[in-house]
């Protein structure tokens, strides 16, 4: 409602400084005043016409504020100061609109396609792995915004890098390391999955010891170094043995990562590879593209010759004959194409830019609602088509700025422009422990440890937490709380409660921070019924629920029973304002999205969650509902309690969170 109140303003005064003044382009700014009793919106554009009407900005506010008077929605305009313009709604008016659901619409046509998680799959995923996926799921969900038929359509994809270097490590562990044939790892990964013990599990024990072992022996440290490019050159290659085990690891620890996002509530629809954006000359597509559009080129001097490289967007201003020493390396000088260029050709074929280039296309997972699928050479006939985006969002950490920033550019030095422009890095800071969690989990500091203030995780030297065991942890802390509070529940119930509070706990935890805050992670400050928490967040949710079924009265009724009703007395005066607060902050959902998928920052929409739970338990606290012998502000009321669980459930939604029956 407020958005759309807020449009229809911009709109009208809009059509005054034409009618009335012959100005269009002005800058319109709005804000909202510093008290609620000046009023919902403020503008200061007396302030910016002044210099070209001549007039004093106070005269000029009052000119408007005659021309606007009789708006819909609008109760009154005032002119504050020395040329503001207040303007205050019609409450009663605002608040039946919001109790009927009004919003506006944010969305749009062209597929939005947001890539995120894209974990290395040779070991489990850990703790840094769910910002990440927490960021971009949580992202697509604002941008699909089902609850309201308004979204965008949303394409979620998750990168799978199975001929990487990481997936090599685990490889050369498997095959040099423990000496095992290709016949033997499948035995050892079916195995493993018949007794259900975790294959991720296995292989991040097994990276961290690979990890050490290079560089264990200095006599044989060139010669395993070798053996790591050599098996890196082979899963590149494909079809051999080497390619074989690595997909064998790469596929069941893919299963792994899946299931372990599926608790958090996190799905995809595309799973592309890397082994067929190789194999399906994706590449080659995009080089001859970028030779043909001159930013690709061998050089044939200096510290890269033999490489092709990319040019810079000011190399056209350098000297003749002069070596670009900076020059973007895509292709190596042994022929083996750079990540940046592999993700060149993946980009293109995302924007629909590589003629004659897709993927072949097989189901992964079905999930309750909709297939998975995955890359593949020869898939099915029938199949979705995933490229073609409008806009792309991919969620990859800060110290990949620089590589996401060479695809822009690659694409703008293309000629398109319209798709780098459409392009954003989702980037954000890593993820780290408190040493009081690290020590809870079982990892012994040092005294200088312990003085930090976070203990940074490292998967390649094994310490770190992995992300099932953070969940499991955090349900068993989350259960003990629900187990002594409600030991009447039935145990269905409190299992249910434990992991909705452990999940929202961890997810709200991740979403809280902006982007690129670090993070040190902590059981308790996450688990906190208090503070700017998703317990907090979910209890006020709760609370509402409560005082609806305590009431008798349903969620719909409570807000149909506000027909009929004069509700004006009850928004006047200091008591007024404070009940109205609630309204109002209920009002701005639509705007606060906007704004997070504007900035591509969910933390926006996190702290709008904790800001929405504090007002409505000021509510509570200041209103003996149950008690309320007026009856018709007890229906006022109620359908405050009703409009606050809706927009506190909408909007944990939003961020994944689900709401309990009972905390």
């Amino acid at each position: 409602m407020y958005r759309t109140q807020k449009q229809a303003l911009l709109s009208k005064i809009e059509q005054v400084l034409k009618d009335k003044y012959d100005i269009t382009g002005a800058n319109i700014a709005t804000e909202q005043p510093p008290t609620i009793a000046l009023g919902e919106i403020a503008t200061p554009v007396a302030f910016e016409l002044a210099k070209r009407l001549r007039k004093a900005p106070k005269m000029i506010a009052a000119e408007l504020a005659a021309e606007l008077s009789g708006m819909d929605g609008v109760a009154a305009i005032e002119v504050a100061g020395a040329g503001y313009l207040n303007i205050k709604l019609d409450r009663a008016a605002a608040a039946k609109r919001i109790a009927n659901g009004e919003h506006a619409d944010i969305g749009g046509k062209g597929l939005r396609l947001i890539e995120h998680t894209s974990i290395n799959p040779n070991k489990a995923a850990h703790v840094g792995h769910l910002r990440n996926a927490i960021l971009g799921d949580t992202f697509a969900r604002l941008l699909k915004k089902d609850e309201y038929k308004s979204g965008y359509p949303v394409v979620v994809q998750n990168y799978i890098d199975n001929t990487g270097v990481q997936v090599a490590d685990v490889v050369v562990a498997l095959l040099h390391l423990e000496g095992k044939t290709p016949e033997q790892v499948d035995e050892l990964i079916g195995g493993l999955i018949a007794r259900g013990e975790r294959v991720d599990y296995y292989m991040w024990d097994l990276y961290a010891r690979v990890s050490q072992w290079y560089d264990s022996d200095p006599a044989q440290k060139e010669a395993r170094k070798k053996l790591r490019l050599d098996t890196l050159h082979e899963l590149e290659v494909g079809h051999n043995e080497v390619s074989r085990v690595a997909d064998l690891v790469a596929t069941a620890v893919l299963e792994r990562h899946l299931e372990t996002m599926e608790r958090l509530g996190i799905e995809y629809d595309f799973l592309p590879r890397e082994s067929e954006i190789l194999h399906g000359h994706f590449w080659d597509a995009a080089r001859a593209l970028m030779i043909e559009r001159g930013v690709l080129y061998e050089e044939t001097a200096g510290k890269n010759k033999g490489c092709w490289v990319m040019r810079r967007p000011n190399a056209d201003t350098m000297e003749a004959g002069a070596t670009d020493e900076d020059a973007k390396v895509i292709v190596r000088s042994n022929g083996t194409v750079t990540y940046v260029g592999k993700d060149i050709a993946y980009h293109l074929w995302k924007f629909g830019l590589l003629p004659g280039r897709d993927f072949g296309y097989k189901v992964f997972r079905e999930y309750e609602t909709h297939p998975c699928w995955i890359s593949t050479m020869d898939g099915e006939e029938k199949h979705p088509h995933f490229g073609q985006a409008t806009a792309i969002y991919n969620v990859i950490d800060s110290r990949q700025n620089d590589p996401q920033a060479n695809v822009v550019e690659s694409l703008r030095a293309m000629g398109y422009i319209d798709a780098a422009e459409h392009y954003t890095h989702v980037n954000y800071a890593f993820v780290a422990l408190t040493p009081r969690c690290a020590e809870e989990l079982g990892y012994v500091l040092s005294d200088e440890d312990k003085q930090r203030p976070y203990i940074e995780v490292s998967g390649r030297k094994g310490f770190g937490v992995k992300a099932d065991d953070l969940l499991d942890r955090l349900i068993a802390a989350a259960r003990a709380e629900v187990d002594a509070r409600h030991p009447e529940d039935a145990e269905e119930l409190r299992r249910d409660a434990a992991e909705k509070i452990a999940i929202g706990a961890l997810r709200y935890f991740m979403l809280k921070f902006t982007r690129n805050t670090l993070i040190a992670f902590d059981f308790r400050e996450a688990l906190s019924f208090e503070g700017e928490t998703g317990p907090y967040v979910q209890y006020s949710a709760v609370r509402a629920a409560n005082i609806l079924r305590k009431s008798g009265v349903s969620h719909d009724d409570a807000l149909a029973g506000l027909q009929g009703i004069d509700l004006a007395p009850y928004f006047t005066g200091d008591v007024g304002d404070s009940l109205w607060a609630m309204w109002l902050i209920a009002s701005r959902v639509t705007t606060v999205i906007e704004q997070a998928i504007a900035a591509a920052e969910p933390a926006i929409v996190a702290r709008y969650a904790f800001q929405l739970a504090q007002e409505f338990n000021n509510f509570y606290h200041r209103n003996h509902v149950l008690n309320e012998t007026d009856e018709s502000r007890k229906k006022l009321l109620l359908a405050t309690a009703a409009v606050a669980y809706r927009e506190l459930e909408r909007v944990l939604g939003w961020l994944g969170i689900a709401v309990p029956v009972s905390m």
